[in-house]
């Protein structure tokens, strides 16, 4: 009953207002009394190991956001340095993957979304992944919120999707259709040494804003699908393996996606399974 009520209530919630004020909240810097308080209710409320961080003392992060998208201590992610191996872009644990068929990714049981409208209704943009790999990772508030690359790549186009707001935790995935394909997200589509490869960065109920290392904070536009395509730049944007390329402010779920037959994901990974940024997640010949 609580599960019901709990999704039905995001139908009736002003989402986009409710996110857009908590970025703002999380965004300030001239309350720190009121800001330490928050944090230090959030690390308590969910577990965060500030052990991990960087800066281990709470307080002196400037805003929540700071916080939140918090740097590890170096060398806490190695990142798996085989040649040909795919490693997990973020720390979380997988809701789903495997293959997509019929134009559809699976979200649940009973449920999944469609490939062309989660990269923003573009037939040719879709088309690569037809039949290919994908893998949905979900953040969880305690988690490691800055995004890696999961292989090398060349950024070639960066889309913006408007869209609801609706929480991606496992409850709502398992009960709102078509979720990922219908909140407000960010897809960059990479070229790489097996083919084209998606990472789709999905928004949430009060986060923030999404962020790039190339871009920036992503800010909504006009309602509409945007496109910005980068592959005839003078100065290619390329990351190796590992390299940061973008982080959540207040947390959410990436989509990654690969052509049919580019890859295996590794056969320990199921939904469910927590992995950390920098494992083996896959591997290709």
């Amino acid at each position: 009953m609580f599960d019901k009520l709990f999704v039905l209530s995001q139908y009736v919630t002003p989402q986009l207002a409710v996110s857009r004020l908590a970025g703002k909240l999380a965004d300030n810097d001239k309350v720190p009394a009121l800001k330490n308080q928050v944090v230090n209710w959030f690390i308590g409320r969910y577990g965060v190991d500030m052990s991990e961080a960087l800066e281990s003392n709470p307080s002196a992060y400037p805003s929540f956001n700071a916080f939140f998208t918090r740097e590890l201590k170096p060398g806490l992610r190695p990142v798996d340095a085989d040649p040909n191996t795919l490693t997990s872009p973020v720390d979380g644990a997988i809701s789903q993957l495997g293959q997509i068929s019929d134009g559809r990714v699976f979200q649940a049981k009973g449920q999944s979304f469609s490939l062309n409208e989660l990269l923003g209704g573009d037939e040719q943009r879709a088309a690569p992944f037809e039949s290919g790999e994908f893998a949905t990772i979900y953040l969880a508030p305690k988690d490691y919120h800055r995004i890696h690359m999961p292989m090398a790549g060349t950024l070639r186009e960066m889309v913006y999707i408007p869209g609801k707001l609706f929480s991606v935790n496992p409850v709502t995935a398992a009960n709102v259709p078509n979720l990922f394909a219908r909140n407000e997200r960010v897809a960059a589509i990479f070229d790489t040494e097996i083919g084209p490869m998606a990472m789709v960065l999905v928004g949430a109920m009060i986060v923030g804003s999404v962020e790039t290392t190339w871009a920036g904070v992503v800010a909504p536009g006009t309602g509409l699908v945007t496109s910005t395509r980068y592959e005839h730049m003078k100065s290619p944007i390329h990351f190796n393996k590992g390299d940061e390329m973008g982080r959540f402010r207040l947390g959410s779920t990436v989509v990654m996606l690969l052509p049919k037959g580019a890859a295996r994901w590794n056969p320990e990974l199921a939904a469910g399974t927590t992995v950390r940024m920098g494992t083996a997640f896959g591997s290709w010949n």
